[in-house]
Parts: C-alpha cells; sequence; structure tokens
C-alpha cells in the first residue's frame, strides 16, 4: 500500500533523520539587537521541522532586572498556577510577576498559561548557593507540582517556546519587541517523542540553553548519572539531558568548555591508545569518571550562557554545522544558506570537524560592563 504519509510529515516517511534546524547569533561586543535576522533564518529551514515545536532563547533580555531570575512557566490550569504561586512566595522576594505577552492572533496549537517571574531567595540562602537553591526549586516545581513546568529559570535571559514552526512562535510571543545581544532558536521534527510544548526547544536551566538536532542513543544511562545529582528528567526527551550535564560539569565541578565538549564526545578508545602519555592518562581518566555523560548517537548542539555560545557536533558529525563570523557577529546554523540570507557579507564560513569545539563569547569590555551592572 502506498505510504500516503501525513500534514506535519511532507517527506511521507516515518523518520527524517537529518531534521531539526538550529540557529546562534552573538554579537561579542555585546550589543543588543532585535530577532528580525534570526526569525528570518529560521524560516527559511522551514522544511527541517514539521510544525511540532519551535522556540527561541535571548540574553540580555531583561536589563532593568538582571540581579533576578526570571522564572518562566507553563501552567495547565489555574489550581497549578495557584499551588505554584504559593511555593514561590514561600521560599523567594517577588519582585514582579505579570502573564507573559502575547499575540492571541496566532493560533498555535493548545496554549498553556504562561506567566513570568522575577525572584531572588528569600535571606538564610547563602550568596554562593543561590544557583543550587534555584536549581532545587525548580525541580521541585517540575516534579511535584501537577501541571506546571518552569521552562526557564536564567538572570538577564529567557526561553520561548511552544508547539509550532518557529516564525509562528516568535510571532505569538511578540520577539519583535525583545532585544539581546544573543539568540538561538530550534525548529523541531520529533521522531522518538511527542511534540507538546514542554518538550520544544531550546531547553534550560538556570542560565544555561541548549537547541540540539539528532538523538542521543545514551539517555538512559545519562539520565541515570544526573539523578546521582538531583537532576531529574521530566520531559521525556533526550535533549534534556544535555542542559543538566552542562550545569553539573561546568558549574558545579568546574570543567573548562575543552575538557566538557570531550566528555560529550570524546577520542574514541583506539585513538586514546595512541596518544601521548599525559595526554592518554588525561582521556583515560575523563573516560573513566564521566563515562555516563558521554553523549552517544549522532547530535550537533548550540548550548549558551551568559556571554558564551558553544557550538559542538559528534565525533564523526552525523549532524550538520556550519559557522559564520562578520565583524563582532557569529552566527551558528545547520545549514550556510540561512547564513548568508541574514549576513549576505559574511567574512568566513566554514563547517567545524566532529567533535570540534567552537565557541563565541562577549568581548573583555562587554564582560566588564555585564559585570559591572550585575551582582553575579
Amino acid at each position: 500500500m502506498e505510504n500516503l504519509g501525513c500534514a506535519n510529515n511532507p517527506y511521507r516517511d516515518s523518520k527524517v533523520v537529518e531534521a531539526c534546524s538550529l540557529f546562534g547569533v552573538m554579537d561579542r561586543g555585546g550589543r543588543r539587537f532585535d530577532g528580525k535576522d534570526i526569525i528570518r533564518a529560521m524560516a527559511n529551514m522551514r522544511e527541517r521541522g514539521n510544525g511540532l515545536g519551535g522556540g527561541f532563547a535571548v540574553y540580555g533580555l531583561y536589563p532593568d532586572y538582571r540581579d533576578y531570575y526570571a522564572f518562566h512557566l507553563m501552567y495547565e490550569n489555574t489550581t497549578a498556577k495557584r499551588r505554584t504561586e504559593e511555593f514561590l512566595a514561600k521560599h523567594f522576594n517577588l519582585h514582579l510577576t505579570e502573564e507573559i505577552p502575547t499575540n492571541n492572533n496566532i493560533q498555535l496549537s493548545n496554549p498553556p498559561l504562561l506567566w513570568r517571574y522575577f525572584l531572588q531567595p528569600k535571606k538564610g540562602c547563602g550568596r554562593s548557593s543561590w544557583d543550587d537553591y534555584v536549581l532545587e526549586k525548580v525541580m521541585t516545581v517540575n516534579n511535584a507540582i501537577e501541571g506546571a513546568f518552569v521552562f526557564s529559570s536564567g538572570r538577564d535571559m529567557g526561553v520561548f517556546k511552544g508547539v509550532g514552526y518557529p516564525e509562528d512562535a516568535a510571532e505569538y510571543f511578540c520577539l519583535e519587541e525583545y532585544e539581546g545581544y544573543m539568540w538561538t532558536a530550534h525548529g523541531r521534527f520529533p521522531t522518538n517523542t511527542p511534540g507538546w510544548w514542554g518538550g520544544a526547544q531550546p531547553f534550560s536551566v538556570l542560565d544555561w540553553a541548549v537547541v540540539h538536532n539528532g538523538e542521543i542513543s545514551s539517555y538512559g544511562t545519562n539520565r541515570r548519572y544526573l539523578e546521582m545529582y538531583r537532576y531529574l528528567c521530566t520531559m521525556h526527551t533526550d535533549t534534556e539531558v544535555l542542559v543538566y550535564a552542562l550545569d553539573l560539569l561546568r558549574r558545579v565541578h568546574g570543567l573548562p568548555l575543552e575538557v566538557v565538549s570531550k566528555v560529550f564526545a570524546p577520542p574514541f578508545w583506539f585513538e586514546i591508545d595512541r596518544m601521548e602519555r599525559k595526554e592518554k592518562e588525561l582521556y583515560t581518566a575523563l573516560r573513566q569518571v564521566y563515562g555516563s555523560l558521554l553523549m552517544n548517537g549522532p547530535f550537533t548542539v548550540i548550548f549558551t550562557s551568559r556571554g558564551e555560545m558553544v557550538g559542538l557536533t559528534d565525533r564523526i558529525k552525523l549532524r550538520p554545522l556550519c559557522v559564520g563570523v562578520k565583524d563582532d557577529l557569529i552566527y551558528m546554523s545547520s545549514e550556510e544558506a540561512a547564513i548568508r540570507l541574514v549576513c549576505p557579507s559574511v567574512e568566513r564560513c566554514w563547517r567545524p570537524k566532529g567533535g570540534e569545539l567552537v565557541v563565541g563569547r562577549l568581548r573583555a569590555q562587554a564582560v566588564e560592563k555585564l559585570l559591572a551592572s550585575s551582582e553575579v
């Protein structure tokens, strides 16, 4: 019988192995800009998704509230909202509570209630442990309060996502009204998990956000390892382990990005065996200590934190990544065409090797400006 496919699968196939679209753009001078170009870039890669998830992460988003954690929440009903707000009021000082503005003329599938809260931990929680405290409370809400989901919890950044194409999600969340010095975006083509609001990307916790194209076949092993450190995976998608692993390795364990990349996409054992002694000892130790955080399977990820944008593919590069540079702007994308659409005069464009780390960072003066206006 002919495979007639369905409306959200124009390829008439059960699995499209190179789908999902990623895009990131950063101004390394720290200048804030609107999201028009990234929205255009994502619309140009529309065929990579199927309308079951689209979203954006924006940094430098809330300059007037940069010292507060910005919680973005989805609620299935008013009961979940009431219970969550009681919980937040008990554990945090709430500076501002408001509904996230949306454009109701844009029809996305079954939208939840969307609210945001600018808050800080109450006195009695040491300043050095604020991130740990916030992480613990985010895990509590997402696991103990039915119908509530904290999908963004960083400072001076925010995630906006839903079920739909990325350009539709951008219009729904009125993203043309926002500015930031760094934007990432994702267009989803789910192959193993359902398309729903909580499963859309980016995935975020604290200041981290991740967009991902591929399949993490080591999800079960990764998840069990992270649960030992009280990271609870509840979104039923492999991408979630990436954002928690980043927080554990970078913030908690203090590993450099270059080392984190070799945990996620390490050399093969036959390559390690051929290394010089000191290098061999390092990579052997990483495989022994963090073997359960090796991200097995085909993937490309763009992950961000305040002041950094990082691109990484699996060891043999089974998913695409292209990087472009123009003056202070750095672009990362699934397709070179999307970069050249928004930056026709790009100075350099290249495709990193498998497992090769590409890092964009704010320049020193931009970092100093960010730190001077914050209590970080």
